[in-house]
């Protein structure tokens, strides 16, 4: 498990690069992981600028928050530290299973909903089963993130794009695979097709297009 942990706080990512994979501003981010002189951040980056795969991880579900559960940052901020009086967590955002009902953020504590952006205990529907199903862990304890390809994540998106550190240096490949999406994007700018591709490396047409699909959008989010 020690192996596992500290594979997941190697620094891999650039600013740059977590906001392409994660289809997240860089100011919003830079916000999220540096703060400012009177706001702490909300994710803890191991160097200035550089993240993590569990900081990956971590902006995942705060982006799930705000995009699509409308979760105000600064009740996010409140309910991490009042998360901090009944659990520590180095990476609660990934560690607890947060529910909301868009507006406030709540942990199930001895059958009771624990309101965390108010300090009060409420009965409360829903979870962030979107985001968090992106989201899985191997038998080793290691997480795996199927990233959102299209801009507005649906929940039958297929999970065909894999980022984890244990395959690639926590590049983009294929699901399944270790084939690199951008190598993929690359031979097919060449002009190479996309069935020749497919055969090669022995997986589906779908799988090469949605390989293409995901790098072109990434290239997209740099512009």
């Amino acid at each position: 498990m020690k192996a596992t942990n500290e594979i997941m706080e190697i620094p891999i990512y650039g600013l740059t690069e977590a906001s392409q994979y994660l289809r997240v501003p860089k100011n919003t981010l830079r916000y999220w992981t540096q703060g400012t002189r009177s706001i702490p951040p909300l994710i803890h980056l191991p160097e200035r600028s550089q993240f993590s795969f569990a900081n990956l991880l971590e902006a995942h579900m705060l982006s799930s928050m705000r995009k699509i559960y409308e979760v105000r940052v600064p009740r996010v901020r409140k309910a991490l530290v009042n998360l901090a009086k009944y659990v520590e967590h180095k990476h609660p955002l990934i560690e607890e299973a947060f529910e909301t009902d868009r507006r406030d953020l709540f942990i199930d504590r001895l059958g009771k909903k624990v309101n965390l952006s108010k300090d009060e205990q409420i009965l409360i529907p829903g979870i962030m089963e979107l985001y968090l199903e992106r989201i899985e862990r191997d038998p080793q304890g290691l997480f795996k993130l199927f990233p959102f390809v299209v801009a507005k994540p649906k929940p039958d998106e297929p999970k065909m794009i894999l980022i984890t550190p244990a395959i690639g240096f926590g590049k983009p490949v294929i699901a399944g695979t270790g084939i690199s999406t951008a190598v993929v994007a690359s031979r097919f700018s060449a002009r190479e097709s996309i069935d020749d591709l497919a055969t090669e490396y022995g997986v589906t047409a779908k799988q090469i297009e949605e390989a293409i699909r995901w790098e072109q959008r990434t290239a997209a989010v740099a512009a």
